[in-house]
């Protein structure tokens, strides 16, 4: 399995990574989490082969069981009915700042030409 602490999710264009502090994209959900590996819809970055790529906190993400190999995959509720995605939240501004600020996202702020957030 794969772990980072940031990278870029270029479907949903956001970053993700266990080192960025977000808000579960459930839409009547406010719980802080963070868009690491353990919180992903499908159970990989990206959604892998069957989640929307989403983040979710514990109370909005099942373990299912999607076929022979008996292995579980965490799926949001639109996931695990085969409805369309929910909306992604927005970043926290939390990580707005962050990348607004810090020394370590000056030449990406240059090369991005000041945009942080979508």
């Amino acid at each position: 399995m794969l772990y980072w602490a940031i990278g870029y999710d270029e479907h949903w264009n956001r970053d993700i990574g266990f080192d960025v502090p977000a808000i579960c994209d459930h839409p009547d959900c406010e719980k802080a989490i963070h868009r690491g590996v353990e919180h992903v819809c499908g159970s990989e970055p990206y959604g892998g082969d069957s989640g929307c790529g989403l983040y979710f906190c514990e109370d909005h993400l099942e373990l299912k069981t999607l076929d022979a190999s008996k292995e579980s995959t965490a799926l949001c509720a639109q996931c695990s009915s085969g409805k369309e995605p929910f909306e992604p939240t927005p970043d926290t501004k939390e990580w707005v700042d962050y990348k607004e600020t810090s020394h370590y996202w000056a030449g990406w702020r240059t090369y991005h030409q000041g945009k942080v957030s979508s």
